[in-house]
C-alpha cells in the first residue's frame, strides 16, 4: 500500500515536471535559434483580444477568457486567405522552436494546420494548465496532488467561412486529469484550484453567436455562465476556485450551476446601450446535470446529455465600463482610471429542499423526521467592481482593486447566504516585467441560518457527541504570475484557509474541527 502511494506521488511529480521541461526545452532552443527570423505573426494566426479600451492583459485562468467577449482578429486577413497549409515558422518538425520566443503559441502554425483552418474561417486553440498543490498544515491529512486541464477550442467565423456576416460558432472540450487536493486533503467549501474536477474527457461549450449590428448579439447553445456572468477581470488572475465562479452559486444552484466543468443549454443576449452601458441577460436549463442525485459531473460524464427538464435559470446583469470606446480626453489631460461596475440577479425555478425542517415540521436532526420540506424557486443578488487606483507613466504598470459580494435572503433552502471576493492586482510589479501580475485576495463565505440551525439541532439530539456548528470560512491568497514566454506562464501561489468547511468536524479525529490549512503550489500554463 505504501509503495503504491509512493508510486502515485512520483507519477504526479513527473506529470508537472514533463510540462515544465517542455517549456524549458523550447526556451533553451530559442537561445540558438536564428535571430534573423522575422518576428511577425504567422499567416492565418489569430490574436484573441479582450474587448474594451482598458482591459488588462489576459489572465491565466483555469478556463479560456470569456468566449463571448473575444474578437477574433486575423493578423493579416489577405495573407491568411491565400496562405498555403505549410509551416512558416521554420523547416522540419521542430521548426516552430525558431520563433518560440516571439509566438503567442508554442507550436506556431502547427505545421501548417492553423493556416489551413484559417482559409475556412476557423481557429484552433489548445491550452494546458498543470499544477502541483499541497497543504503543509491542517486538513484531514497533509500531502501534495498533481492535477491538470487541457482545453481545446475550435471557432468558426461565418463571414470568412461562407459569407454570413457577424456569426461565430464555438466548440470546446476538456480533458481533466490528476487528483483533487480539496476533496482528499482539505475538505474546504472554497476549493483551492479552479481546475479541480472529476477526471474526464468531456464536451464543454457548444454554441452559435450572431451579431445584429454593433449594438446586439445573441448566443444559442450549450454555455458555461462563468465565462460571461459575474466575471471580475482582476479576480481571474487568482487560482482559488471562488475568484472565478463564486461560492454562493456553487453551493446553492442545482449541480453548482452551469459553470466549469459543466454547462447548460440556453439563450444569451447582449445589448450595448451606449459606449459605457451594456445589458447581459440569459435563460438556461435550471440544472446543468440530467438529475439531482449524486455527483452532477458523474451523472453526465461526457457533457453530451443536453438536459432540458431542469426548470429555468434566468440571469440578468447591468454593466458600466468607463472609459468607453467613445470617451474623449482633453489635450494634456491624463486618461481616466479604468473601471467596470456590474450588478446582477439570478432566479432558478426548481424545487429546493429545506436544510433544517422536514415536511412534518420536525427538525431533520430529530428522531421521526421525514423528508425535507420543499420550496419553490431560489434567487440571489450580486455586484462586481473592478477599479484601477494607480497608474505609472508607463500605462502597463498599474494597480487595480476588485470586490464581488453576493447575497440571498432565502436562507431556509440555501447552504450559503453570503459570499465575498476582494483583492488587489498589480501589473508589472517589477520594472521591465510588463507581462507579470502579482495579487493578494480574500474569499469569505457565510453559512445560512438554516444550516447553522440544523447543526445546533444535531448537537441537541445527540448529547455526548462532538457536533460543531458551522459559521463561515475565509481563504487568503497571494499569487505571482510570471510570463516566461508569450505562450508560457508560471504561477507560484500561497493560500491560507481559516475555519475549513466553515467549522466541520475532522472525520479522522471526531473530537475536533479540521485545523487551519496552509496551502502552497505552482501552476504552469502553456498555449500550444
Amino acid at each position: 500500500m505504501h509503495d503504491d502511494d509512493a508510486a502515485r506521488r512520483k507519477a504526479r511529480m513527473w506529470g508537472l515536471a514533463s510540462v515544465l521541461s517542455a517549456g524549458l526545452a523550447a526556451q533553451a532552443a530559442t537561445a540558438w535559434a536564428d535571430e534573423a527570423t522575422p518576428a511577425s505573426a504567422q499567416p492565418g494566426e489569430f490574436v484573441e483580444t479582450p474587448v474594451g479600451p482598458a482591459a488588462p492583459a489576459p489572465p491565466a485562468t483555469a478556463t479560456p477568457a470569456s468566449s463571448g467577449e473575444l474578437v477574433e482578429q486575423p493578423v493579416d486577413a489577405a495573407t491568411a486567405a491565400t496562405a498555403a497549409p505549410t509551416s512558416a515558422t521554420g523547416s522540419g518538425p521542430f521548426g516552430f522552436l525558431s520563433t518560440a520566443s516571439r509566438s503567442s503559441n508554442l507550436l506556431g502554425d502547427m505545421w501548417g494546420l492553423r493556416p489551413f483552418l484559417s482559409k475556412y474561417g476557423m481557429t484552433l486553440t489548445v491550452v494546458e494548465n498543470s499544477e502541483l498543490f499541497g497543504n503543509l498544515s491542517g486538513g484531514v491529512r497533509q500531502g501534495f496532488e498533481y492535477n491538470g486541464l487541457t482545453t481545446a477550442t475550435l471557432q468558426l467565423d461565418t463571414q470568412r467561412a461562407f459569407g454570413l456576416n457577424g456569426g461565430l460558432f464555438n466548440a470546446s472540450a476538456l480533458q481533466i486529469h490528476g487528483g483533487n487536493l480539496s476533496a482528499t486533503n482539505l475538505y474546504t467549501l472554497q476549493t483551492a484550484s479552479g481546475i479541480e474536477a472529476d477526471r474526464a474527457t468531456r464536451l464543454w461549450e457548444l454554441w452559435y453567436q450572431q451579431k445584429f449590428g454593433d449594438a446586439l448579439d445573441v448566443k444559442v447553445g450549450q454555455q458555461s455562465l462563468d465565462q460571461e456572468f459575474m466575471v471580475s477581470q482582476n479576480a481571474s488572475y487568482f487560482i482559488n476556485t471562488m475568484f472565478g465562479w463564486p461560492m454562493l452559486p456553487s453551493a446553492d444552484l442545482p449541480g453548482g450551476g452551469p459553470a466549469y466543468p459543466l454547462s447548460a443549454l440556453g439563450v444569451r443576449a447582449r445589448a450595448h446601450v451606449s459606449d459605457t452601458v451594456t445589458i447581459l441577460a440569459g435563460v438556461f436549463n435550471g440544472n446543468p446535470a440530467p438529475n439531482t442525485i449524486g455527483d452532477p459531473q458523474k451523472s453526465d460524464p461526457y457533457g453530451v446529455s443536453f438536459p432540458l427538464n431542469g426548470g429555468v435559470l434566468a440571469i440578468a446583469e447591468l454593466q458600466f465600463t468607463y472609459p468607453g470606446s467613445g470617451t474623449l480626453v482633453k489635450a494634456n489631460e491624463e486618461d481616466p482610471l479604468a473601471r467596470t461596475y456590474k450588478i446582477g440577479v439570478w432566479y432558478d425555478s426548481e424545487d429546493f429542499a429545506d436544510l433544517r425542517y422536514a415536511a412534518n415540521g420536525l427538525s431533520l436532526a430529530a428522531p421521526g423526521a421525514g423528508a425535507p420540506a420543499t420550496h419553490r424557486g431560489d434567487y440571489a443578488i450580486y455586484a462586481v467592481a473592478d477599479q484601477m487606483i494607480w497608474r505609472a507613466e508607463d500605462p502597463d504598470r498599474n494597480i487595480n482593486v476588485f470586490v464581488r459580494p453576493m447575497f440571498t435572503p432565502l436562507q431556509d433552502r440555501n447552504l450559503i447566504a453570503f459570499s465575498l471576493n476582494a483583492g488587489l492586482a498589480m501589473h508589472e510589479p517589477i520594472l521591465g516585467r510588463d507581462d507579470d501580475t502579482a495579487g493578494i485576495g480574500v474569499n469569505f463565505t457565510q453559512v445560512s441560518r438554516s444550516a447553522t440551525g440544523f447543526d445546533q439541532d444535531t448537537a441537541f439530539y445527540n448529547p455526548g457527541v462532538y457536533s460543531p456548528v458551522r459559521h463561515n470560512e475565509i481563504v487568503l491568497e497571494a499569487t505571482y504570475q510570471y510570463q516566461v514566454m508569450p505562450w508560457w506562464q508560471i504561477q507560484p501561489d500561497v493560500q491560507y484557509v481559516l475555519n475549513p468547511g466553515a467549522g466541520i468536524v475532522n472525520p479522522d479525529v471526531p473530537t475536533q474541527r479540521i485545523r487551519n490549512e496552509l496551502v502552497v503550489g505552482l501552476r504552469t500554463n502553456i498555449t500550444f
